[in-house]
Formats: C-alpha cells, sequence, structure tokens
C-alpha cells in the first residue's frame, strides 16, 4: 500500500496540532502541557533542519558552480537571479499597496483599539525600533562590507550570516573551476559526496516533519493573544492575506507562461515545503527541504537549484515586502494620516532594498518595517497596533517567499536551458516501502 504523499501528512499533522492544542485550553494545566511536553519537540525539529542549512548552502553552492566550468554561466546566471527577484518583489510590494489601498482596513480601527493595542505591544515595539536604530545608524557601504566574512567559522556558526556563507562557497567554487581539472577532481569529489549526504539527512529529518508541525502548531495556538485583538485586526490580516494569495497566483502564472509547466505540477511539486514554511515562519529552515523539492519533483537541475535557491533565502522577501506595504499604509490609516503618491512610491523603494537586507529568520521582517515607516514618515510607534496578528502572518509570508524562490529558479532554469523532468530519488516520499 502506497504511502501517504508528504504534504498531506504534514496538513495532518497541523490540523491535529490545532485540534489538540484547543482541547488542551479547556484544561487549566494545557497551555503549560504543551509549553512543557510538546512543543520542545516542533523546536528539535526547526533546529534539526537550521543545522542541515549552513552545510547544505555549502555543499551544493560549491558543486554547482564547480559543475559550470566556466564563469561566464555563472555570471549570466547570476544576473538574471538577481534581475528576476527584485522584479517580483517589486510586483509584491505594488500588490500590497494596491489592496491595502483599495480596502482601507486602517479606518476600521477605533481609537479606543488604536489606544488599547499600543498599549498591549508597546513593549514589543521599542525593541524593534531600537533593533532598527543600529541598522539605520550604519554607513550607505554597510551591507556591502558585512557581505565579505572575516571568518567562515564564524559566519557558519549563525544562521543570520547566510550572505556571508554564500559569498564564501561562490569564491570557493569560483577558485575550483580556475585551478587545474586534476588538481580540482579530489576536492569536487569531496564536496559531490558531502551534498549527497547532506540530501539523505534531509530525507531523515522529514520523516518527523508531521510531527513536528504537530507541536509548532499546537504550541502556537495556545500561545496566541485574544480574540478580541484578532478581531479588530481582522481587516488587516485578510488585506494581507489577499495579497500573499494573489502573489502566489502570480507565480503560478509566470511559472506556467515561461516554463510551460502546469499550476497543478507547481503546486504539488513545492506544497511540502510551503507546509513547511508556514510551520516554522524560516525560509532558511524550509531551505533544505525547498531544493530537495525543486530539484528532484520539479526539474530544475542541482547546478541551478544550488545557485538560485540559497540566495533566494536570503534576499527574497516577496511575502515580507508585500506585508511591509499593507503594514505602512494600515497604521498611517489608523492614525488618520493620508500617504501622498510619492509616499507611497517611496514605500516601493523602500521595502524592495529592505528585503534584501532581512534576515531569513522569524519575526525579522518587523525589524525591516521600521525603517519603511521612518521613510514614509509613519510614527514608529504604530508598529504596536499589528503585533497581535504578526505571528500568523509571519507563517503566511514565510509560504510566499518560499513559493517565490522555487519559481525563480524554475524561469531561470528555463533560461539556461537546465529545466528538465523530475527525478525522484530512492528514500523519498513518494515511493512506496517495497521500492525502498
Amino acid at each position: 500500500m502506497k504511502k501517504l504523499a508528504l504534504h498531506w501528512q504534514i496538513l495532518l499533522g497541523m490540523a491535529a496540532g490545532v485540534i489538540f492544542a484547543l482541547l488542551m485550553t479547556n484544561f487549566s494545566w494545557g497551555a503549560e502541557f504543551i509549553g512543557d511536553w510538546i512543543k520542545p519537540f516542533g523546536n528539535i525539529f526547526i533546529n534539526a533542519l537550521k543545522l542541515i542549512a549552513v552545510p547544505l548552502i555549502l555543499a551544493s553552492l560549491i558543486k554547482g558552480i564547480s559543475d559550470l566550468k566556466d564563469i561566464s554561466k555563472l555570471s549570466k546566471m547570476g544576473t538574471r537571479t538577481i534581475l528576476i527577484y527584485i522584479t517580483t518583489t517589486v510586483i509584491a510590494v505594488s500588490i500590497g499597496l494596491g489592496m491595502v489601498n483599495l480596502i482601507k482596513p486602517g479606518s476600521a480601527i477605533s481609537e479606543d483599539t488604536r489606544n488599547e493595542l499600543i498599549a498591549s505591544y508597546e513593549g514589543d515595539a521599542s525593541v524593534r525600533i531600537a533593533d532598527a536604530a543600529k541598522q539605520k545608524e550604519a554607513g550607505p557601504l554597510q551591507a556591502l562590507e558585512d557581505l565579505v566574512p572575516s571568518n567562515i567559522f564564524a559566519a557558519a556558526g549563525d544562521n543570520s550570516n547566510m550572505l556571508q556563507v554564500i559569498f564564501f562557497a561562490i569564491f570557493f567554487g569560483v577558485g575550483l573551476i580556475l585551478i587545474p581539472e586534476e588538481t580540482a577532481k579530489p576536492v569536487k569529489a569531496f564536496f559531490d559526496g558531502f551534498n549527497e549526504v547532506i540530501l539523505k539527512l534531509i530525507d531523515i529529518i522529514m520523516l518527523t516533519a508531521p510531527y513536528g508541525v504537530f507541536a509548532l502548531l499546537a504550541a502556537l495556538v495556545v500561545e496566541s493573544p485574544s480574540a478580541d485583538l484578532f478581531q479588530a485586526l481582522a481587516m488587516y490580516a485578510v488585506t494581507v492575506l489577499i495579497g500573499l494569495l494573489l502573489m502566489i497566483g502570480v507565480y503560478i502564472l509566470i511559472v506556467w507562461v515561461f516554463t510551460g509547466r502546469t499550476p497543478a505540477f507547481f503546486e504539488n511539486g513545492i506544497a511540502p515545503a510551503q507546509l513547511l514554511a508556514f510551520s516554522t515562519s524560516s525560509s532558511a529552515a524550509t531551505l533544505p527541504v525547498t531544493m530537495e523539492r525543486v530539484e528532484e519533483h520539479m526539474g530544475v537541475e542541482e547546478e541551478v537549484a544550488s545557485f538560485v535557491l540559497p540566495i533566494g533565502a536570503t534576499i527574497n522577501m516577496d511575502g515580507t515586502s508585500l506585508y511591509q506595504a499593507v503594514a505602512a499604509v494600515f497604521i498611517a490609516q489608523a492614525f488618520g494620516m493620508d500617504l501622498s503618491l510619492s509616499a507611497q512610491l517611496g514605500i516601493i523603494a523602500t521595502a524592495t532594498l529592505a528585503s534584501i537586507g532581512s534576515a531569513a529568520v522569524p519575526g525579522a521582517g518587523m525589524v525591516m518595517l521600521v525603517i519603511v515607516l521612518a521613510q514614509a514618515g509613519i510614527p514608529e510607534a504604530g508598529l504596536a497596533l499589528i503585533f497581535a496578528v504578526d505571528r500568523p502572518l509571519d507563517m503566511c509570508r514565510t509560504t510566499v517567499n518560499v513559493t517565490g524562490d522555487a519559481a525563480v529558479s524554475m524561469m531561470v532554469a528555463k533560461s539556461v536551458d537546465k529545466l528538465g523532468e523530475p527525478h525522484v530519488k530512492d528514500w523519498d516520499d513518494n515511493l512506496s516501502a517495497e521500492n525502498r
């Protein structure tokens, strides 16, 4: 009997987690039980995925670049990747601005509700504002300076330094291309084998995915803010969700037009990564699964996926950019401010640039939002208005980020003639136990 497909297993795990948490909230000790005995398993699952992320980037990028055997191919692929990522980000921010101006969710927030939200989340907002102030104090070339690590081991020891790891891997891969092939052969063989080991570890971790997301969703339900605050922010949340759904539709349409792959093919291929992104709220933690799905289930050749996806997990934050656009205008509306066209165009530019510098970890988009608010002249204290629903929306926008990474990888692969048929490897979620 064939095993249930992975995305259905994950969905069942998520649903079971929510139902279990709702049942446990009927007991006075339920929330404490979940926090002490269930949530740690979710954290272990996320940690296991993050554990694999840096080794995967090093192994796959070095292998992928060395396979190119020509620096001109790397330059061609890199230019197309960056241009497509910037284009999709501008589209995402524009969709966000269009939706928030059409629905006007901020006008539904009463002054009493606004004051209550600010009072409830003032402390959280002040922490993010302080973090953003440190970033704004940096010089204009600070981002370029931070790109080059002084110590690769220190950079690899922190998942927020993914760009530094990517820089080293590309630099190392270029070095492998430039030295004689016979000299590079043993080094390349090592990274080829290392990459296969990491991919196998991902398969092992994914066996626990349904249980991991069960724990994560159960913890989320019992830690959620009060229902009253959610109701007050319902229109804002709906606006963001509609924008995110439209952005996923844009990805599906682009893939269909440029690669000829059907929407069903795309969704079936990326669904497990989308569900994990939703559960973990982290593009970096989801990266190992995204790479496995794109390569094995969507037909993108490894040398493209190993280059495009790690960069995308770091700089492609379309969902985050869309949310920042909606949040900025929503806060302005709640304060009775009327943003001019030039201010909203400034939001497009700032949100696009901020998304590139946003770390691929939960909550990083909130820090970058402070910079967007400051640029548009919107009170940063308004950040407190959206904290109540930030966590579930963070899950949704991370799903869009990961979907965008997969769509762009397919487009780049098609443009360089590296998009083939899916090739599912052994010990995969779509194979029966007998075939293993």
